[in-house]
């Protein structure tokens, strides 16, 4: 009992348990962590950045460069993030069919499989914004349309119209109608701010507050009913009113240019 009493005493003891305390931690972790799965993931990644780098070869190093430097065709990559390729090909902006003031919105060429894998290569090329997952951009809180409303006029319907329909810039550019546009698309090019469009990263705009605006553009342009008919565009009853005053005084000279013309035929026969 002495010489082990002693053996407690021993200046190193404590260093002694310390060291089999975090052997054995270091065991039952290696014993019972996910290693599988973590190299599962990161071969996966590397899988899809080794097939996006070939993507990109072929589609996209014409305009900007093999290693994503940008030329004088196109801008450099380099820290753009994985949101701004799938919003600019996931809508079909890029690849562009010709340059011009700005790239209008067509249909994708590429699948989404595809559109991930050069996400993730432009990706590591520099960190940049990430591609949204969906809760961030789905909202289930029926409040966050009135909300969403009031940030989008105060943020975005000075060029995309208070109904989301979109309006004309100067040197041909123009704010594209938010009809039919992807909840996703329209977090990313919030996160990213594509072409003319200022960004609202999560320091200018949080994250809450950008699902509200989704929210608040997926219901007025998809959900909202339209009680009055055509919208024309939604501009306003000043803009409507001179519309329906035009075309509507036209058409009456129309016919009364008409009934005059069958009158003075009737007349001579």
């Amino acid at each position: 009992m002495k010489k082990l009493s002693a053996r407690r005493r021993h200046p190193l003891a404590a260093l002694v348990v310390l060291l089999l305390a975090l052997a054995a931690t270091g065991g039952l972790y290696g014993l019972f962590a996910p290693a599988d799965k973590a190299q599962a993931d990161v071969a996966a990644q590397s899988l899809a950045i080794d097939e996006g780098k070939k993507l990109f070869a072929v589609g996209c190093s014409s305009c900007h460069g093999l290693n994503g430097q940008g030329s004088s065709d196109g801008p450099s990559l380099v820290g753009v993030g994985s949101a701004a390729v799938d919003f600019q090909v996931g809508t079909g902006r890029m690849p562009a069919q010709q340059p011009g003031a700005q790239v209008p919105r067509k249909k994708a060429i590429y699948t989404q499989g595809e559109i991930d894998q050069l996400a993730a290569f432009v990706q590591s090329l520099g960190p940049g914004p990430i591609t949204p997952d969906a809760k961030q951009y789905t909202s289930t809180n029926p409040d966050d349309i009135s909300k969403g409303g009031e940030l989008f006029r105060t943020n975005c319907a000075q060029c995309h119209n208070f109904a989301g329909q979109g309006g004309a810039l100067t040197k041909g550019k123009y704010a594209p109608s938010l009809e039919g546009v992807d909840a996703k698309h329209i977090y990313e090019a919030m996160q990213t701010g594509p072409q003319n469009m200022p960004s609202f990263p999560d320091s200018t705009m949080p994250e809450e507050q950008k699902k509200q605006i989704v929210a608040f553009v997926r219901h007025t342009t998809n959900d909202e009913p339209n009680p009055g008919g055509l919208t024309l565009g939604s501009l306003g009853p000043v803009t409507e009113g001179l519309f329906g005053w035009i075309f509507g005084l036209g058409t009456l000279i129309a016919v009364a240019i008409w009934v005059a013309a069958h009158t003075t035929k009737a007349k001579k026969s």
